[in-house]
């Protein structure tokens, strides 16, 4: 097991750095950036009254919307020409914010990756199989610097064309997976049409992130390919995959780099600290980037923080799994519910494949929710193909039952034949929302 000597600091010596980092951090955006400068002055606050880690609460908070508003490059702390690298979000609901790293960065960036694939049980020399996708999102490149940075034999296969991704980790005998969840379940779907067994792959561990998953979704992965399934967590305006992992050993909770990052959980209507393991929005401070440093980025993530010493030996604080997102938060008849909630008990039924999707309609003045699954081949066979046979509808019946039971929700369930929905080679699409089309009469 590698351990890196900052991630079994003392508390006391954790936040003695942290604090320093953050003053340098809040001076440089004060001298350099021109939206915090402004933002600090309303809030009478200078760099120099940054004198505890608890003052980091009168610091404003960065939204997505403020770095949209700066579009392209109105949040940097350099000039863009002093920079060796940009990266951007998907820019799905309008302009992507855009992030942009220094030579300095880039070098912070591998080592918390490199740091995220030992906590996972990475060491130097081991094969690792990148499925992430190369390009703008950071996903690709950041796993790809880290594994470099360890010492490890980097494979950059990015996302897509499966049947070349499986003959690789057939050749190659990677040990280590990398990319998101839902799509290296589509590896191992495509395997088994292929006739071939993904439990008899090289691979040993399993870094997944981007998206939220559940433990049940983690079970389905192991049990494909017999794996350690962990962890890793980042976004871009943070500064991409690396800013928590997830440990082989306990694989109960994520590892804040809190020496390059100082995370809180707040309330997202109060906007108040919350207590200790109580669920909240997550909010990062970076605390060692030249380029584009945020202070207290509200990230929309849902999760909780503990400073329990993991099993493994590290005291860096833990982030409980990613249960959802603030704004994707669904309102059900008057219940709230995140996707992985849902996701949570779907995988609990067998005669079910670990594919779905919610379907989001209006209906009056109503939104109405529908659940669209997809039945496993075993259960297909045994109903013949038919999809109006009496245990689909007694199947129906229960994953409609589970649903209520646990969640108090009642949701139209959809089944569908085996590898009929959609399936994706990067970020699943678990949501569609088609409130916008005509209203259901």
């Amino acid at each position: 097991m590698i351990l890196h000597r900052i991630e079994t600091a003392s508390r006391a010596e954790m936040e003695a750095l942290q604090l320093e980092r953050l003053q340098q951090t809040v001076k440089r955006v004060y001298e350099h950036v021109p939206f915090y400068r402004q933002k600090l002055d309303e809030n009478g606050v200078k760099p120099e009254h940054i004198r505890t880690l608890d003052d980091v609460k009168k610091l404003p908070f960065t939204t997505k919307k403020d770095l949209r508003d700066h579009y392209p490059f109105g949040m940097l702390a350099v000039r863009i020409q002093d920079c060796i690298r940009v990266h951007a979000s998907s820019g799905t609901s309008g302009k992507p914010t855009v992030v942009a790293y220094t030579k300095n960065d880039i070098d912070h960036w591998a080592d918390v990756v490199a740091r995220a694939i030992t906590i996972a049980g990475g060491e130097p020399g081991h094969i690792v199989h990148n499925a992430y996708g190369y390009g703008l999102f950071t996903g690709g490149l950041g796993l790809h610097y880290g594994s470099e940075r360890l010492g490890a034999v980097t494979v950059p296969v990015s996302g897509g064309n499966t049947d070349r991704q499986i003959m690789i980790i057939e050749d190659f005998q990677p040990d280590i997976i990398c990319g998101t969840p839902s799509y290296v379940l589509n590896i191992a779907e495509r395997m088994k049409e292929l006739g071939k067994d993904p439990r008899k792959t090289s691979l040993k561990y399993g870094i997944f992130g981007a998206e939220p998953w559940s433990e049940e979704m983690r079970r389905a992965l192991e049990e494909e390919f017999a794996i350690k399934a962990c962890d890793i967590y980042g976004l871009s305006e943070v500064i991409g995959p690396g800013v928590a992992m997830e440990c082989h050993e306990a694989q109960n909770g994520l590892h804040v780099a809190e020496d390059h990052f100082f995370v809180e959980v707040i309330n997202p209507k109060t906007l108040e600290p919350v207590e200790e393991g109580e669920e909240g929005e997550l909010v990062f401070t970076s605390l060692t980037k030249e380029a584009f440093p945020v202070i207290r980025y509200r990230t929309g993530d849902v999760a909780s923080i503990t400073k329990e010493r993991c099993i493994c030996g590290r005291t860096t604080i833990r982030m409980s799994r990613i249960k959802g997102r603030v704004d994707d938060m669904l309102i059900i008849r008057g219940v709230n519910v995140f996707p992985s909630e849902i996701e949570h008990h779907l995988l609990t039924v067998p005669e079910l494949a670990p594919h779905y999707q919610l379907h989001l309609f209006r209906k009056g003045t109503l939104d109405v929710v529908e659940l669209q699954v997809e039945v496993c081949d075993r259960f297909y066979q045994e109903v013949g193909g038919n999809l109006h046979d009496e245990r689909v509808h007694s199947l129906v019946k229960e994953i409609q039952y589970l649903l209520k039971t646990n969640l108090l929700v009642s949701i139209d369930v959809h089944v569908h034949p085996p590898r009929s929905l959609p399936r994706s080679e990067g970020k699943a699409v678990r949501v569609v929302d088609r409130r916008k089309e005509k209203a259901l009469l």
